[in-house]
């Protein structure tokens, strides 16, 4: 996982917060089982996507400054990069 890892502590701060997101999916799990409130399911999901959101943003702000901003690319390495970029983009706004 080349830069994304570069750091032991943003690894780990990563690491925590997947824990956290997928705390998050459990709880939904389980109050889908019972009988849940709307207001507190659509709270519990806003709260998951704002989680796995803030998780792209970092991860993506990461992968630009590194891979886009590097100064050893050429034009075309370049455009492939955003390219790959904007595609990952089309997915995650599906």
């Amino acid at each position: 996982m080349s830069h994304t890892q570069k750091s032991k502590s943003k690894l780990l701060g990563r690491i925590r917060r997947i824990r956290r997101i997928k705390g998050q999916s459990v709880a939904i799990e389980a109050s889908l089982e019972g009988d849940p409130e709307c207001m507190a399911l659509l709270q519990q999901i806003a709260a998951l996507k704002g989680a796995v959101n803030g998780l792209m943003k970092e991860v993506l702000e990461e992968h630009i400054k590194e891979h886009l901003g590097a100064e050893d690319m050429t034009q075309q390495q370049r455009q492939q990069e955003i390219e790959d970029v904007l595609s990952i983009l089309k997915t995650y706004m599906k």
